[in-house]
C-alpha cells in the first residue's frame, strides 16, 4: 500500500509502482509515504544504476486521480534529479520513447533536500489521470540519480473503472426482435 499525499488527508491507493533502471529492484515503492515522514530515510532511496543517471518511474492509480502538485526530494551530493518530465496515461513507454516523446510537462528542478519546494503541474492537463510516468533525465553531476520522496497533491475523482462484463454484438438485426411504433400507437414488427 502507498500513501500519496492528498489535500487535508492521506488517500490510499493500491498501486504497483514500478520503475526502470533501478539499482534495487523493488525501491520505487519506498519513495512513496506521508509528508511527516518525508525526510525518513531508513528504507533507503530509488536510485539508478551506477553510471546511468537516468529513471524512469510508472505510478498507476487505482481510480482516477487529479494531480495539483509534486514534492521531490533527492539524494543530495549532486545525485538529486535536475529534471522532470510527466506523461499522462500510457503504458508503453520506455528510455528511447521518452526522450522522443514531448512530455506533457517538464520541470527544471532545484536541489530539494527538505522538501520545501512544490512544483505545481498544468492544474488542465492532470484532471483524469490513471497513470503517471515520471521522467528524470539527468541530475546534478553524480553517476547515479537517487530519490528519497517523492509526494502528489490532489484529490480522487471516485471514478472507478469497471470492465464490461457481458456484451453482445449484432452484426445482423433480427427485425423480429426489434418493434417500431406504428400509427395509432400499434406496434408493428419489422
Amino acid at each position: 500500500m502507498i500513501k500519496l499525499v492528498c489535500d487535508d488527508e492521506s488517500l490510499d491507493w493500491h498501486v504497483q509502482v514500478w520503475a526502470l533502471n533501478e539499482a534495487v529492484e523493488g525501491s520505487a515503492k519506498n519513495v512513496f509515504r506521508s509528508w511527516d515522514l518525508r525526510l525518513d530515510t531508513s528504507n533507503g532511496y530509488l536510485e539508478s544504476n551506477d553510471g546511468d543517471p537516468e529513471l524512469l518511474l510508472f505510478i498507476p492509480f487505482t481510480t482516477d486521480v487529479k494531480i495539483k502538485s509534486i514534492s521531490i526530494i533527492g539524494a543530495g551530493d549532486g545525485r538529486s534529479p535536475s529534471r522532470m518530465r510527466a506523461f499522462l496515461n500510457r503504458q508503453d513507454i520506455d528510455f528511447s520513447t521518452a526522450a522522443a516523446m514531448n512530455p506533457i510537462q517538464e520541470w527544471e528542478l532545484g536541489e530539494n533536500l527538505q522538501g520545501t519546494l512544490e512544483y505545481q503541474m498544468r492544474y488542465a492537463k492532470f484532471q483524469s489521470v490513471a497513470s503517471l510516468i515520471l521522467h528524470f533525465p539527468e541530475n546534478f553531476g553524480a553517476e547515479t540519480t537517487g530519490i528519497s520522496f517523492i509526494g502528489l497533491q490532489g484529490e480522487a475523482t471516485q471514478l472507478k473503472r469497471d470492465a464490461v462484463a457481458n456484451v453482445v454484438y449484432e452484426a445482423l438485426p433480427n427485425p423480429a426482435e426489434h418493434r417500431v411504433p406504428a400509427e395509432n400507437n400499434v406496434p408493428t414488427v419489422l
